[in-house]
């Protein structure tokens, strides 16, 4: 009975591993503190123009100190969205 050849190649090696292009590394040391400030300075906003009965913390700018604070807290919350 003839035998059978052995393989000249070891079995399948997967191809290493690329890696992508922007390497995954941690946000500067002022991100942390950024994010968090813009989330608590428009809670804060948004808190005080309904404290004082809507004349703080721009008068000029009417209900718009609602916008300003929601946007401020949005600008924080987008932010997570990159912290690593």
């Amino acid at each position: 009975m003839p035998e059978s050849r052995n393989r000249d190649k070891s079995a399948y090696t997967p191809p290493p591993s690329r890696k992508p292009a922007q390497v995954a590394g941690s946000n500067a040391p002022w991100f942390v503190p950024v994010m968090l400030a813009l989330m608590i300075v428009g809670l804060l906003w948004v808190v005080v123009f309904y404290v004082s009965r809507q004349q703080y913390p721009l008068p000029s700018l009417g209900r718009w100190n609602l916008g300003v604070g929601f946007a401020l807290m949005l600008a924080g919350f987008m932010m997570t969205t990159r912290w690593r």
